[in-house]
Formats: C-alpha cells, structure tokens, sequence
C-alpha cells in the first residue's frame, strides 16, 4: 500500500495533520489530502498543496480533470484512507452514511481500508451518541485509534487529544505493512505484575514493570504477528495497534481466566508476566485499622492457580508455550524443574536479584532452556534485544512445526 488520502476535519488538532503528512511522506508513501469546509479555516488548503504537490479536494463541486469525478477518483486512487484528526462531526456521520460534503462522500465511496484518528473535547468524546458512532465503524471495519489523554485546548486535561504524529505513523504502518514472517499467526503475552488483595486498599504484589513482556509483545507484532497482551500491574506504556488486544487483569485468578479464555485461539503463548504464587486466604472486606492490631495480624497465604501449568497441560498440537523463570538462586536447577513440570516448551530463566537485570531496569541476562537441548545462555543484552531474539527463535520452531 503507497497511496494514502489524508481527510482534515475541523478539529483545532488540524495543525498536527501538516506535520503527519510530511511523516508519512519519510515512510515513502504517496499522500493526497482532503478537507472539510471548517478544516481549511484552521489550516489553508495552500500548505497541504505546497507539500504534496497535489490539489487539495475541499469541494464537491470542483471543477474536474478530464471528466473525473475528482471525489470518486481520490476515493479509488487510496489505497488507505486515513481521517485525522476526526471529529466527532465527521465520525457521526461516517457511521451513518451521511455524504453531505467532499469528505464526507469521498470516504462513502472508499472501499480501501479506513483509519480513523478521533481528536474532540472529553465529553464529546464520552458522549454515549459518539461511543456508539464508533462502535458502528469498528464494526464496519475502521480501524480506530483510542485519543490520548492530556491537555485540552479547554485548559483542562481528559481523553480526546490527537495522539503523537509518530504514534499515528507506527498504528498506519501496522495497518498496511507487507505480511511478516509471523503474519497470519495469534500470539498472546502475558506482562506486568499480578496483586492479590490483602484488604480493599492493600495488596501482595511484586516489582515487574512489563519491560520485558512489552519488548516481546512489539518484537512479535513486528514479525507480523497479531498480539493479545493480558497486563497486570505495569509501568509501561502498550503499544498502539490494529494488530493488538489488550485485557487488563490484576490478580492471578484473573490473569488465569483471562489465559484459559485466550489460549484456544493462540498459536504461541509467552508467559513473562510476574505471576503471585500465593494469594491471601480470606481478604478483609473493610480496611484493616492499626489501632485494632495489638503486636501482629497473621496473613493466612494459600496457592494461586499455576497458569503456565494450566496452559501446558491443555495446548494442542502445534501451539508453543513459553515461560519464565524469575530467580535469586539455583537458577538453572529450578528452571529446568519449571521446563519438566510445567509441559512448556522454552523456559527464559533470569536472575532477579540482580538489579541491573531484574524489575524495572533496561537489560536483562536470560538462560533459554528446551527439551532435549542443553541451555543457552545469552549475554547481556537490552530486553528490546532479549524480546526480538525470543522470537527469532519463536518463529524458527514454528517454521519446524509447519
């Protein structure tokens, strides 16, 4: 796909769109623009012709070239249709079928995939009548990109900004990337840290950020992959994508359902999330007070579901599972216990007590255990490094498998 149509809808982000254009225009695409009536009084038609050397469609009514219809012909020279920054306006009437202006109509008449990039008011945004609009075009097959959350040109912060230029050039690029060699194949990646809840307000949790699961998440939809990511806690931000599905879960039964739900589907599942192996017996349904503890408050702790067994035990012919083995000592011993007792197929065993390697830092130094072969240690190396390596091996296995 090289011919992008860039539709500017009045939206005051439309000052972003000049900018994406020249991105896209980096990445090699061909790019022609369209604007509705109240976009051209925020951003000139004349900028966007001095940058694509093309004629700005704005009118319905323009006159044409050689007897072309020029709403239809921009509508068939796309080979992706991108509506940035989209109003609430122009979503309204997208999801109705409403072709009252260029824009408006030229997208009706696209039949090229649709990316829509919304950028409103928080409460436009939260609309009922705007969340249904945009269920609508997921359902007819636009791909939409959630607004980011900030600053509004109100002066208050809420959901309903244009995310970043480049963030928008990463979700296209996504959406129209030749097929890799994961392309076609559903990989799932557990991240994050799970919590399990002491009293309303406290919990048990650990110190996994989700660098590591997030590296190996984007490694994957870079191979082309479609990704369902189920977080835990994390502090990290997930990646934007049409390819990407995110299930957000906090305690370990949670992450378990969420597993068993998601595994009949998957091709490969990565378990790197920091899962709690205990849970607390019987939390406290109201805050636990200082006051009313004398010296101690025993914590009855009891097993959580064990989800890499649960997965191994129930894969079919042909998935892989991958898990991790977290450690502080006997690293290998235990992880080559993990690799015979939990039916997984690789096992990354990394030393976390470590701080230069273990939660939360940058890089990490990992030993891959399989069946029938002796350990391979790995060098240090950043985790991006550590995720992209992973399924180089991930997708060299898959290759055997086929």
């Amino acid at each position: 796909m090289k011919n992008v149509a860039v539709y500017v809808t009045g939206s005051i982000a439309a000052y972003k769109a000049v900018e994406l254009v020249r991105a896209l225009q980096k990445r090699g695409y061909a790019v022609r623009v369209a604007e509705t009536y109240d976009a051209e009084r925020l951003v000139g038609p004349a900028t966007f012709a001095s940058l694509t050397k093309e004629k700005v469609l704005s009118d319905l009514w323009a006159d044409s070239a050689q007897g072309s219809v020029p709403h239809i012909e921009l509508a068939d020279w796309s080979d992706l249709a991108v509506v940035v920054p989209a109003t609430a306006n122009i979503i309204a009437k997208m999801a109705q079928g409403i072709a009252d202006d260029a824009v408006s109509t030229a997208l009706l008449a696209t039949s090229a995939p649709v990316v829509v990039v919304p950028a409103m008011n928080v409460h436009m945004w939260e609309n009922p009548a705007t969340q249904r609009n945009i269920a609508v075009l997921k359902k007819d097959g636009c791909l939409v990109m959630d607004p980011a959350t900030g600053y509004l040109a109100e002066g208050y912060r809420g959901k309903g900004r244009m995310p970043a230029v480049n963030q928008i050039v990463e979700y296209i690029g996504s959406a129209v990337q030749p097929a890799g060699i994961l392309a076609g194949k559903r990989v799932v990646v557990t991240l994050g840290g799970t919590r399990e809840p002491v009293d309303p307000v406290r919990f048990i949790g650990n110190r996994s950020s989700g660098k590591m699961g997030l590296a190996i998440a984007q490694a994957a939809l870079q191979a082309g992959a479609s990704v369902t990511i189920i977080a835990g806690s994390i502090q990290v931000a997930l990646p934007s994508s049409p390819r990407v599905r995110v299930v957000s879960v906090l305690t370990t039964e949670e992450m378990a359902q969420a597993v068993q739900e998601q595994l009949p589907a998957a091709d490969v599942l990565i378990m790197a999330a920091a899962v709690a192996d205990f849970k607390i017996a019987h939390p406290a349904t109201h805050k636990l007070k200082k006051q009313a503890v004398r010296s101690s408050y025993p914590l009855t702790l009891v097993p959580t579901t064990d989800i890499l067994r649960m997965a191994g035990m129930r894969k079919k012919p042909g998935q892989l599972v991958v898990g991790f083995a977290a450690e502080t000592d006997n690293l290998i011993a235990h992880a080559q216990d993990k690799l015979a007792n939990k039916h997984a197929d690789i096992i990354v065993a990394n030393d976390v007590s470590d701080d230069q390697i273990g939660f939360g830092s940058d890089d990490n130094q990992v030993t891959v255990l399989r069946r029938g072969q002796e350990p391979e240690q790995w060098s240090r190396l950043s985790k991006k490094a550590v995720g992209q390596k992973l399924i180089k091996m991930i997708t060299q296995l898959i290759g055997k498998e086929d």
